[in-house]
Formats: structure tokens, C-alpha cells, sequence
């Protein structure tokens, strides 16, 4: 076996805390793991090789999220089991909302599951459901559930973007969260399993060295891209916003080297966007004209003009109101054009894409006589009653101190 790669890192994640320990919390059970490319500790050892050595533990079977077990397969494709009758890998995303959250049968035999995965500070991003769904299962199977916590990409300290609305959940926004929620996995378990109900017997093994004000790149850790369009901190910074472009007919930068920190389409004039764009004066930000050619997904093979997201100030951008005037930008200039996906998204069927990333009709209902990018992403009197309301239950469950 090699020698595992030592590198030095000032922040300890949660599964580099359960091994100093011993593995003593697990002990005597019999565990499930849900993993993903990113469970590696500070020194790059998964935590399934980790397990499977670990004193008085019992590894029985590895459970995948979207993209599967290795971080391969590209976003809303259904993953199929996997692995051998002595360590299963059961898929949770599969070709039905039912795939999403471990079956009794998959569970049987086991005393613990053990979440441990990056997530990257989005309400979009999937892993924290998969998480939720499968804390669910564990509470109906009576089973002890283990978040391994890792800091988020973002920080911990900016709230940004809306709440979802009733009617609007699904499985890029399973529960009423902020766009940018600003909590980690482990604080959101907390929220999940105590606010919303699920009532599981949890366990947050919480990293040690992290603040609230760092971003990823202050942490001292490596990053591991948890999706296949996730490749770097940089990219996770602009997805808050720049992920609503998937629910249009722009190319989100899918199929190029840049996802998310490019964006554009076959009609689309880069030069025409970029000054519509650098006048609206958002914060941190500039943009620049930009052409590329999608290799795969939205207009593959078609070269397309559209911008590129420059974050100048990490601290003071929005990501999510530049990637709602993004959209607002290129509805304005390209009205014939510009349209919104109407294909079923994340095994919803009646309800817009763009709506279910959005949280709610009520952006893309503002698009068309929006003055502003002010305008269009301000809150009604409503939406900041439950905002504020939120903010309240949120500090309730955060693990990590400012400083």
C-alpha cells in the first residue's frame, strides 16, 4: 500500500477528527457510508479504505449520491448499483424519485450511516438532500446517523437569494432555504433533523480551525472537485447565481473548461451583454465578452458568444443577483431568442425549471418589466417576514464561531 500524501492543511475536517479519535464513535457498529470523490480526509485517504481498516468497525456498504460513486457521471443522469454482494454500492440517484433515499432493504444490517461529502454552500446542489432523505430513512429504520462536517466553500457568513415557496420543492430545494445559505453540512443536518422534523438520533462530528469568514481558499485545504462541473472554489463562489442559466436556453459554460464562470448562446453578442451588464454596477464583479464551444449538453458543437464572470471582490459580490441579471440581461437584449427550459428538471414535471432553482414564479414573473437589477431580485414585504424568520431559526443551529 502507498504511503498516504502529506500535506498541511491549518483547518481539521470532521473525518480527520473521527480518526484521531480512534474511530471510537463508530465502534461496535455496523455502518453504511455515503461518499462520493470528495470524502477524503487532510492527507487525500478516502474515508471508505479508512473504514474498512478501522478498529471495531464494520463496513457493510457504501451508498452514492448524483454523479456516482467516483464523481463521473454528468448531472441528472441516473446511476446504477454497483460494486460486490461483500461491499455494495447503492446508487440514490436512479431513474425515479423514489431512487433518492436508501430503501429498508438497503439498510438492513446496519446500526449507523455515515454522511461524509463536500457540499458547496448552494441551495441548488443535491448532496445535502440526498443527505436529509437519507436521515429520514435512518429515523424510520431507527438507525444512528454520523455527518463527518467540511467547511463550506463560501464561508459561513453571507445569507443571500430567497426562500423556496410552497409548491416549489424539490430536490434542488427540498426545504425552505436561502439560496446561499451560508451553513455548513453538518449545521444543516442540525436545521433538518430539528426544525423540519425528521428526528433521527444525529451525531455532527464538527471540524476544528475553521471560521465563519473563511472562504476555501484561506482554509488550508485542498479541494476536491465534488461534481464534474464543480472543478474549483472559484467556480462553487459564481454557482449561487450563475446555476439559474441552466434552467434557460443559455449554455451555463456545461461542456467547456469554465462551467458556470462562462455563459452564453448560438445568438447570443458577448460585446452587447458584457456592456449591458458592467452598467448595471454590481458589486465585485466585471465581465468580460467571451466565445467557446460546448463540447457536450447545451448547444454542443455550436460556437456561441456570452460573457465571463470576473469575481474582483470575493467579499462584497452577489452571486446570486448576478446571475438572476444575467438572465435578466439576456431576455432584454435577445427577447426572440431567450426562453426557459420547459423539459421535466429533477423529476418534476409541471413546473419550470428555472421557477424550481428560483425557489418560486416570481423572478422570472419580474424579468420582462424589471427596471433594475434591484428591482428584480427585491424582496415584497412577505418574502423579508420570512427571510427575517429564517435568519432567527438559522443561528439556532450554527456550529462555528466568526472569528
Amino acid at each position: 500500500m502507498k504511503a498516504a500524501i502529506q500535506l498541511k492543511t491549518e483547518v481539521k475536517l470532521g473525518i480527520d477528527v473521527l480518526a484521531a479519535e480512534g474511530f471510537q464513535r463508530l465502534r461496535g457498529l455496523r455502518v453504511g457510508a455515503l461518499v462520493n470523490a470528495s470524502s477524503v480526509d487532510g492527507h487525500m485517504q478516502h474515508l471508505a479504505d479508512m473504514l474498512a481498516t478501522a478498529p471495531g468497525v464494520s463496513l457493510r456498504a457504501l451508498f452514492a449520491p448524483e454523479h456516482g460513486l467516483g464523481g463521473a457521471a454528468a448531472y441528472m443522469v441516473p446511476v446504477a448499483d454497483e460494486g460486490s454482494a461483500h461491499l455494495p454500492v447503492f446508487s440514490l440517484y436512479g431513474d425515479s424519485a423514489a431512487s433518492l433515499k436508501p430503501s429498508p432493504e438497503h439498510l438492513e444490517g446496519l446500526d449507523a450511516l455515515v454522511f461524509d461529502i463536500q457540499d458547496i454552500g448552494t441551495r441548488y446542489y443535491t448532496y445535502v438532500y440526498t443527505m436529509a432523505l437519507a436521515m429520514q430513512a435512518a429515523a424510520q429504520a431507527r438507525l444512528k446517523f454520523f455527518v463527518l462536517d467540511r467547511p463550506n466553500p463560501l464561508g459561513g457568513l453571507a445569507v443571500q437569494g430567497n426562500l423556496v415557496q410552497p409548491g416549489f420543492e424539490s430536490f434542488v430545494g427540498l426545504y425552505p432555504l436561502p439560496t446561499r445559505h451560508g451553513m455548513t453540512a453538518g449545521e444543516l443536518a442540525l436545521l433538518f433533523n430539528r426544525h423540519f422534523g425528521i428526528g433521527c438520533e444525529l451525531e455532527v462530528v464538527a471540524c476544528e480551525g475553521w471560521s465563519r469568514r473563511h472562504l476555501w481558499r484561506e482554509t488550508g485545504l485542498c479541494f476536491v472537485p465534488p461534481s464534474p462541473n464543480m472543478p474549483n472554489p472559484e467556480t462553487a463562489l459564481v454557482y449561487p447565481g450563475m446555476c439559474l442559466c441552466e434552467g434557460t436556453n443559455l449554455s451555463e459554460g456545461r461542456g467547456t473548461t469554465l462551467p458556470f464562470l462562462q455563459w452564453g448562446a448560438p445568438w447570443a453578442e458577448g460585446k452587447l451583454l458584457a456592456r449591458e451588464l458592467n452598467a448595471q454596477g454590481l458589486p465585485g464583479v466585471a465581465f468580460r465578452p467571451v466565445q467557446f464551444i460546448p463540447g457536450f449538453d447545451k448547444h454542443a458543437g455550436k460556437p456561441c458568444e456570452g460573457v465571463f464572470v470576473h469575481v474582483r471582490d470575493a467579499h462584497t459580490f452577489l452571486p446570486w443577483e448576478t446571475g438572476a441579471a444575467c438572465c435578466w440581461v439576456a431576455q432584454k437584449c435577445f427577447p426572440e431568442h431567450f426562453a426557459f427550459r420547459t423539459e421535466p428538471y429533477e423529476f418534476v414535471e409541471d413546473i419550470l425549471a428555472f421557477d424550481l432553482l428560483a425557489g418560486s414564479s416570481r423572478l422570472r414573473e419580474r424579468m420582462p418589466t424589471a427596471g433594475s437589477w434591484e428591482a428584480l431580485v427585491h424582496k415584497t414585504p412577505e418574502e423579508q417576514r420570512a427571510w427575517e424568520a429564517f435568519l432567527a431559526v438559522r443561528r439556532r443551529h450554527l456550529l462555528y464561531e466568526e472569528a
